[in-house]
């Protein structure tokens, strides 16, 4: 008979030893559901040596002890929001048996609801893993509560850092859509040999007028005019340009007859180059119209509006019979 005590004895101490060695960190089995620490009944089942389904029968014999505090059920939302709370779980093999297998959503136990286990079970097992959990449980408290001062000064960062963002979204809604609104705002430079592409932002530009386009370019011929030619119907065109201009009456009679209505005026007081489109938006061009895209130039919208209706008043002025 003691030989037989001895030997129980023996297996219990054997089972606690072994408990203890492959026992994982309690800590990262602990969660926080309504606001309360928890443990999954599978992660007790498996600290205590026993099938879950055995563990959770035990406490149905005993169910008066387990008031709704001490236990409950975890709804579907909650247990998916588990998932991201730690790394190290049996989360996902709570996740995989449920669509396989086990057919009921997983009951989790409070502190509380673990202390009344280990005097359910009734095991040595049960007794040695339970204080360890209580212990586990005290330290993650202590643990929050020295540092609560830090955890909220880390929310207040967390609160700025999405208040920061959500104004720097805003922002950039703003600019992303001044910028699909505004294209031409942006300032082009051309390099040799990019006549395609010269020409296809020249032609944009040209477009994008509904009445008028005046042009100050000393040095145009043909080659101007079969930019000039993309504009829309009904919009008039004043070039303005050195009265040695390659640019015959001819050129611009035959121009006249099927895109009306160009007219050539000559002025030797501008050098550079200008595109106005409809007397209120100017354009710095770096080079002639004619020469796009074979040496390189700039393209660039001319910000302030007065200057607009300075090129204006001093072609008037200087504009030559």
């Amino acid at each position: 008979m003691a030989a037989e005590k001895n030997e129980v004895a023996t297996k219990e101490e054997n089972d606690v030893a072994v408990a203890e060695t492959i026992q994982p960190d309690i800590h990262n089995l602990i969660y926080v559901v309504r606001g309360q620490q928890v443990m999954l009944d599978s992660d007790l089942a498996m600290l205590y040596q026993v099938e879950t389904k055995r563990l959770n029968e035990a406490v149905k014999r005993n169910i008066v002890r387990f008031p709704e505090e001490f236990r409950f059920q975890l709804r579907e939302e909650e247990l998916t929001a588990l998932r991201s709370q730690f790394a190290t779980s049996n989360i996902e093999n709570e996740m995989a048996v449920k669509k396989g297998g086990r057919r009921y959503l997983p009951y989790v136990f409070t502190e509380q609801g673990i202390a009344m286990l280990s005097a359910v079970l009734r095991s040595e097992v049960a007794v040695r893993v339970s204080i360890n959990i209580m212990k586990a449980f005290v330290e993650m408290r202590r643990f929050i509560s020295n540092n609560a001062v830090m955890f909220e000064r880390i929310s207040a960062v967390e609160l700025r850092q999405l208040q920061y963002q959500e104004q720097t979204d805003a922002k950039l809604e703003q600019i992303f859509e001044y910028i699909s609104e505004h294209e031409e705002s942006t300032q082009k430079v051309f390099f040799e040999g990019q006549i395609y592409d010269a020409f296809g932002l020249l032609i944009s530009l040209i477009q994008k007028a509904e009445k008028s386009i005046t042009l100050i370019d000393g040095y145009v011929d043909v080659d101007t005019l079969n930019l000039l030619c993309k504009k829309n119907d009904n919009v008039s065109i004043i070039i303005y340009t050195h009265e040695k201009t390659k640019l015959s009456d001819a050129d611009v009679n035959k121009f006249n007859a099927q895109y009306p209505t160009l007219n050539v005026k000559y002025t030797k007081a501008f050098h550079d180059r200008f595109l106005i489109l409809d007397e209120k938006i100017a354009y710095h061009i770096g080079a002639s119209l004619k020469d796009a895209g074979k040496k390189c130039f700039a393209v660039s919208l001319l910000q302030d509006a007065g200057v607009v209706q300075d090129i204006l008043q001093r072609l008037e002025l200087e504009t030559e019979e």
